[in-house]
């Protein structure tokens, strides 16, 4: 005779089983994210989407997990580390001559890793109860994953639309295991963000509108990423050194003090990626990109897109002989990254310009007090 399943253990055990698998934090909710669907639409209906036509294709389907594998009653929502301990973030964006690389895509693309992971944890569950059916997803179905972790407990969400953990700030991936078993539920937590704004002060293009709103088309990220064509100019010279993602809402936030380093070799730099001088990515041919990129998240912009992305960086580089040449060299390879190229030159040549007059004038100044130091006193 078999014993009833003890659901309120099985629940003990999975976040268990989840820490074995390199979680940090296991939490469970149910699917109901009806109230999610106002704040959803109202986002699309402003076009905060911007390209990203596949967040308007599913509609509503990213506030009803149930109707991805039907018989859903619960969802697993996981967190994982990725901070790498040398980080390097203030000497590579203090430094533009460096190409910047958001900290979670330095290393191995994080949705194969954490799919493995989870289709592990699956797989453990299924052995304690044979008749159970799963499915796992991170980022890859239409599935709002921020409101699922924040009703599993995982942390609360942000003013720069995150989720933000008190032991770990916001340092971790995400990812989701949909169940059909009637588990318990875990208790969301509280808001502590308060009166600070401090990542709506820090984005260098406002792309955070209102308090836990991003209009994705000024975001970084989305331009850098996800965009595929021509780069607004107005947001061009703000970008910086950043060729792929932003940090920076991230960096300011107080409870990032907290952030909990990772663990993991798979999220180790890729030396390459890894504060690179900014003249020497604009000389990877498309193979050498294929190859450095090989299992990683940067690898699906394409090397048209993350040669544009170097342009505009090297547009924002101060004035080098090295950088003009880089720049020239790949002139007339295509009409998109030619209209890149062509403003990065433009600024190129203003910021020898500048050089040339500010060496003039300081070399006037010293003249002068040469001059002034040789004359009589009542001269």
């Amino acid at each position: 005779m078999s014993h009833p399943l003890d659901l309120n253990q099985l629940a003990l055990d999975i976040k268990k089983w989840g820490q074995s698998l390199g979680f940090q934090q296991v939490g469970i909710c149910d699917t109901d994210l009806s109230h999610e669907e106002p704040r959803l639409q109202a986002w699309l209906d402003k076009q905060y989407h911007g390209e990203m036509e596949w967040m308007a294709r599913h509609g509503m389907m990213r506030v009803r997990p149930h109707e991805l594998l039907p018989g859903t009653l619960r969802v697993i929502s996981v967190r994982m580390n990725y901070l790498p301990a040398k980080a390097a973030f203030a000497s590579t964006l203090k430094n533009p001559q460096l190409g910047y690389v958001s900290r979670y895509a330095l290393g191995r693309d994080y949705h194969k890793v954490l799919r493995n992971r989870l289709k592990k944890l699956g797989d453990k569950i299924r052995e304690r109860c044979a008749e159970v059916q799963f499915r796992p997803f991170v980022d890859s179905a239409p599935l709002l994953e921020r409101p699922l972790a924040e009703k599993a407990g995982l942390g609360w969400t942000g003013k720069h639309s995150l989720i933000l953990n008190r032991e770990a700030g916001s340092w971790f991936f995400l990812g989701e295991l949909l169940i059909d078993l009637p588990l318990p539920v875990d208790t969301p937590q509280e808001e502590q963000c308060g009166r600070c704004v401090a990542c709506m002060t820090i984005c260098p293009t406002g792309a955070i509108v209102e308090p836990y709103t991003v209009d994705a088309r000024r975001c970084i990220s989305y331009l850098t990423i996800e965009l595929e064509g021509t780069i607004p100019e107005e947001f061009r010279p703000l970008i910086g050194n950043r060729i792929y993602g932003c940090d920076d809402c991230q960096l300011i936030c107080p409870w990032n003090r907290y952030g909990q380093l990772t663990d993991e070799e798979d999220f180790s730099p890729r030396a390459l990626l890894h504060a690179p001088p900014l003249t020497e990515l604009f000389k990877w041919d498309e193979p050498q990109f294929l190859r450095v990129t090989e299992g990683s998240a940067i690898r699906r912009i394409g090397h048209l897109r993350w040669l544009r992305n170097v342009a505009v960086a090297l547009g924002n580089a101060p004035w080098s002989e090295e950088a003009l040449e880089a720049l020239t060299s790949r002139r007339g390879e295509n009409a998109m990254l030619d209209e890149h190229i062509g403003w990065a030159i433009e600024r190129q040549l203003a910021a020898r310009s500048q050089d040339a007059v500010e060496l003039q004038s300081s070399q006037h100044k010293r003249l002068v007090r040469v001059v002034e130091k040789g004359l009589p006193r009542d001269a």
